[in-house]
């Protein structure tokens, strides 16, 4: 069972910290597209990784499945391989949270009027309730 916690913070510690999310997003928002052109161009050198490393055990394959499509004259080879973990290539993972472009508006929308509200108060706490609404972006 979980327990309403009562912790009033300073106006200014939470301007200063939205202040600080929204730059933040700003910046990975911008840097988002060349991380996304570097994670392209290192699943290019792991793709080829795998296809020099099948090829080299191309002899070792079981399980070959062939398809040929006439209508476009294309074959298909599928077939199994078996290899201990340490063989095969570390596969690259996005190191970077995707932001579409609409998400990327609501969230700098939804923090600016947060900061605008907090900026135009006379409080010097924040209370619960605004900060329960303002907490998922910190």
């Amino acid at each position: 069972m979980s327990r309403a916690i009562s912790v009033k913070v300073a106006t200014p510690k939470v301007i200063k910290a939205l202040e600080a999310k929204l730059e933040q997003i700003k910046k990975d928002y911008a840097s988002q597209e060349a991380n996304e052109a570097k994670y392209q161009k290192a699943m290019e050198k792991y793709k080829k990784a795998m296809l020099d490393l099948a090829m080299a055990n191309i002899k070792k394959a079981q399980n070959v499945r062939t398809n040929y499509r006439s209508w476009n004259k294309t074959l298909n080879v599928d077939f199994d391989l078996t290899f201990e973990e340490t063989d095969v290539p570390v596969e690259p993972t996005r190191d970077f949270e995707q932001m579409n472009l609409h998400t990327y508006k609501e969230l700098v929308e939804d923090i600016t009027n947060a900061l605008n509200i907090l900026k135009m108060t006379d409080e010097e706490t924040v209370n619960a309730s605004t900060m329960k609404s303002i907490a998922k972006y910190l």
